[in-house]
């Protein structure tokens, strides 16, 4: 332990109602002896408390014209996306309107304290200092006299856990990177590691120690009591285990397998390292079999789980199920928080600040199938049945979650009194020779045909133009990091590679097929066909797609797409709209861009150059 002093800065409007000083009782930016920092349970947990105000938000991170969905689901003209689709990735440093730059959109370094995301530290800069207060939290646990064992125990496994899920988040964009366990004074000189498979599994080791120490519920505890009622946001053992098992399974990926070298095939995983992450997604299904939490029965109910909790609340825990396992602890402001919500609804319907993306003809023609459980693909084949989709009727016989996700073309979008007739359906079409609907065209409306309202509010059955209409102020759009869901589908990944689709894990019957069909039945849609479940590839596919439909526009298809290996294929470059005329008497696609995207060059963003010269051994990454 080293005796130094300390600064510490209150936060406002963290995880809890109450205030702030109840944990620590000091003024803002005081200076005080790192002693009486861990010297209670109440100042030592508001020390930990500044590491959920680190986690980035991706959703609400970036400027008021939100840029979080990276990959070929949207298309945007402009932001990091388009530097992505550029193949511009160096721009990452100077990014304003995204959450993956090194500066906040005021080219400040961030303050952890505001209560907007946009202005508090992004993914670079908020992970190097939450891995920094981790390892102070650590270095001095010998401090912690004045606490009960569970006081001290609940403090270091937080600080443990926080200190390998700010080791990822840097890992899933900047890869392999050094595990940082100590509170450097002065130079840091730890070289690079050879492997991402390396430093996973010395990041295993934290998440290991944070399974033992955490709780299955603050509530239960003696100091979750003091809290009661305001604990949702906090770190468990459940999401200790869920982010073990991400961990786990991200370096046991193509991408992470293949280590930059030539060949990448996208079907060959670690199967030691996917076993390892199935038990532990396996854990976490133990713990919502004990009613910790729980998935929506329905799609009806399914749908309003990602939006329909009051203003300052935690989405994902009413009504109807409780999917969230944990998030970023700040939330943002209202008007942020609205922007997230109607990021994929034309600032036309909208009237929001955001809502200039455009969902992809391309993602939702190769993942959203249909109604009879088969892709677009699949269905056309005959190999499973009679041929569902008609190309003249491209939105009938849908899954159920296009329906509740996707705008297309007369859809209702308002039934509220005062708009016009004609405008409460969606007018999406575009005839090509010039004449399109209301919401189709340049600018700040629908550049594919589509949009996307997987946040937005829907009040009895019907959306509502946002101008004059404050209903969408009254909710809170989900957190973006980990829910439920997400559990039961990387479980069925990890699962499926290393044991197979019909087999369970080490300790846990649920099969990856049985997980799939978990889900399926939610959205009322078949089970996965036998003739694919039978076929590894084809499951696997399987797997994949049902994961990009469930977790849609939720800032994790950028990096899914990369660590199985495919983001330079055609079918992952290519960002596609569809063209129709009014009366719908064609449809066809057309190319808006092709990504630059090279392997290895662009599956990692590069080091700020600064960053690879401190020292020799941390070499920058391929191709920059």
């Amino acid at each position: 332990m080293k005796n130094f002093k300390i600064t510490i800065v209150l936060f406002v409007g963290l995880l809890l109602s109450v205030s702030c000083e109840e944990y620590l009782d000091i003024a803002p930016e005081a200076e005080i002896d790192i002693t009486d920092v861990f010297a209670t349970f109440e100042s030592s947990q508001g020390f930990v408390e500044e590491m959920y105000n680190l986690v980035c938000e991706y959703g609400t991170a970036g400027h008021s014209f939100q840029d979080y969905t990276y990959g070929d689901d949207t298309f945007r003209n402009g932001q990091f996306t388009q530097d992505i689709d550029r193949g511009t990735l160096n721009r990452w440093v100077d990014e304003r309107f995204g959450y993956l730059g090194k500066n906040t959109h005021q080219n400040r370094e961030g303050d952890s304290n505001n209560n907007q995301a946009r202005r508090r530290p992004r993914v670079w800069r908020g992970s190097m200092l939450g891995i920094r207060k981790a390892n102070v939290v650590i270095a001095n646990e010998d401090l912690m006299v004045g606490l009960t064992q569970g006081e001290k125990d609940v403090i270091l496994g937080q600080a443990y856990f926080f200190r390998a899920f700010f080791h990822n988040e840097i890992m899933k964009f900047w890869g392999r990177f050094p595990h940082i366990t100590e509170v450097f004074d002065g130079a840091i000189n730890i070289p690079r590691p050879d492997t991402y498979k390396e430093v996973a599994l010395s990041i295993n080791e934290d998440y290991k120690k944070a399974i033992e120490l955490l709780p299955v519920s603050w509530d239960n505890e003696p100091y979750g009591q003091r809290t009661l009622g305001n604990n949702a946001g906090r770190v468990s053992k459940a999401a200790a285990y869920a982010f073990q098992g991400k961990n786990l399974l991200w370096a046991a990926s193509p991408l992470m397998v293949f280590n930059n070298q030539p060949g990448i095939n996208t079907y060959t995983y670690d199967t030691e390292l996917a076993a390892m992450a199935a038990d532990a997604f396996a854990e976490v299904l133990k713990i919502a079999d004990a009613g910790e939490y729980s998935l929506a029965s329905n799609m009806e109910e399914y749908k309003t789980v990602l939006w329909n909790v009051p203003r300052n609340r935690w989405p994902g825990l009413v009504p109807g199920a409780k999917e969230l396992i944990f998030a970023g602890g700040a939330g943002s402001s209202v008007g942020q928080t609205i922007a997230f919500m109607a990021h994929g609804i034309p600032r036309t319907i909208g009237q929001s600040a955001s809502g200039n993306d455009s969902a992809t003809h391309n993602f939702i023609h190769n993942n959203f199938g249909m109604a009879n459980g088969l892709s677009i693909e699949d269905d056309m084949s005959g190999d499973y049945g009679p041929q569902t989709y008609d190309p003249l009727k491209p939105f009938d016989n849908r899954d159920p979650r296009f329906y509740a996700w996707i705008f297309s073309d007369r859809d209702l979008i308002s039934n509220r009194g005062g708009v016009p007739a004609a405008n409460r359906f969606a007018q999406l079409w575009d005839d090509g020779a010039g004449n399109t609907g209301a919401h189709r065209g340049a600018g700040n409306v629908s550049q594919t045909g589509y949009m996307f309202k997987k946040f937005y509010p829907e009040i009895n059955g019907q959306h509502h133009v946002q101008r004059g209409n404050n209903i969408i102020r009254r909710f809170t759009g989900m957190r973006i990091h980990m829910r439920l869901t997400d559990v039961y589908l990387m479980y069925a990944e990890s699962l499926h590679v290393a044991r197979g689709a019909t087999a369970g894990s080490s300790s846990y019957n649920l099969t990856a097929e049985q997980a799939i069909n978990t889900l399926r039945a939610r959205a009322g849609i078949p089970n996965v066909n036998p003739a694919i479940v039978a076929d590894n590839i084809k499951f696997l596919d399987e797997v994949r797609r049902e994961r990009s439909v469930e977790l849609s526009y939720e800032a994790h298809r950028w990096m899914d797409i990369r660590r199985w290996g495919v983001a330079h294929e055609d079918k992952y470059k290519k960002k596609t709209g569809l063209r129709f005329d009014k009366d719908w008497t064609f449809f066809e696609e057309f190319e808006i861009i092709e990504r630059v995207c090279e392997y290895p060059k662009h599956y990692w963003l590069p080091f700020e150059p600064n960053q690879t010269q401190f020292y020799e051994g941390f070499p920058q990454n391929p191709g920059w």
